[in-house]
């Protein structure tokens, strides 16, 4: 009977930490996105987290413009982002099922930054 109870508490607790990596840990998605910076801050109440949304072209049915919230964990990555709030950006970002108090708000994590142009499509910081 105990050797029984065992088995069931370690598969209980094996069944729980791979769903925690999943859930936490494994990236779902990576891929790129565009638009105008909209908002970029640094906000939390414990964790203060770098957080951002940039309008991407285009609009939904209801003519409402489309928003990509996203985080960014580099403190380099969010002074480029914080010093060009309103331009347009495209940036590589990583998702994940779940979010991490410390690591921010939204599932997306920004990552790098390929490129940053004014309005008038000039390049500021040009790609690699």
């Amino acid at each position: 009977m105990k050797k029984t109870l065992w088995t069931i508490f370690f598969i209980l607790v094996i069944g729980a930490v791979v769903f925690c990596y999943i859930r936490y840990n494994y990236v779902f998605a990576t891929g790129t996105k565009a638009g105008l910076l909209n908002t970029f801050q640094k906000k939390g109440y414990i964790f203060k987290t770098w957080e951002g949304k940039l309008i991407q072209s285009g609009f939904k049915a209801n003519v409402q413009s489309n928003e990509f919230e996203f985080s960014v964990v580099d403190d380099k990555i969010a002074a480029v982002l914080e010093q060009n709030s309103g331009r347009e950006v495209n940036v590589h970002y990583y998702s994940y099922f779940g979010t991490l108090p410390w690591r921010g708000m939204s599932e997306f994590i920004v990552d790098s930054i390929y490129e940053i142009r004014e309005s008038s499509g000039e390049p500021i910081l040009k790609p690699k």
